[in-house]
C-alpha cells in the first residue's frame, strides 16, 4: 500500500480529484470526482449515520463507469486480481482478492 494516507488539511476534497483504477494492470476507469453524484461530504455524512469511521480506515464506493461491470458477460472481480486505486492527490492503494472461503 502506497502513501494513500492524508489529512484533512492535505487535500481540498471540494476540488475534483483524478482517480485511476486498474485490475492486474489493466485501466478500468479513469475519471475524477466531479463525475460522482454525491459529494465526499454527502457520503461520509451518510456513513457516519450507521458506522464510526475510524482513523486510517479506507472507504471506497462504486462507480457508475465500470468497464468491467458493462462487458458482456461482466467481467467481475475473482481471486488473485490486483486492484490499484490510484489519485495524484492521495496516492495508491493496492489490494489482492482472495476467495471468500
Amino acid at each position: 500500500m502506497g502513501p494513500f494516507i492524508v489529512t484533512a488539511d492535505e487535500v481540498d476534497s471540494r476540488k475534483p480529484m483524478h482517480i485511476t483504477v486498474k485490475v492486474n494492470g489493466e485501466i478500468t476507469q479513469d475519471d475524477n470526482t466531479a463525475s460522482m453524484i454525491f459529494s465526499f461530504a454527502d457520503l461520509i455524512a451518510y456513513v457516519t449515520t450507521f458506522m464510526t469511521i475510524q482513523a486510517g480506515r479506507h472507504q471506497s464506493w462504486p462507480a457508475r463507469r465500470s468497464a468491467r461491470a458493462r462487458s458482456d458477460p461482466p467481467d467481475w472481480l475473482k481471486a488473485g486480481d490486483i486492484v490499484e486505486i490510484s489519485s495524484p492527490e492521495l496516492g495508491t492503494l493496492r489490494n489482492t482478492v482472495v476467495d471468500e472461503n
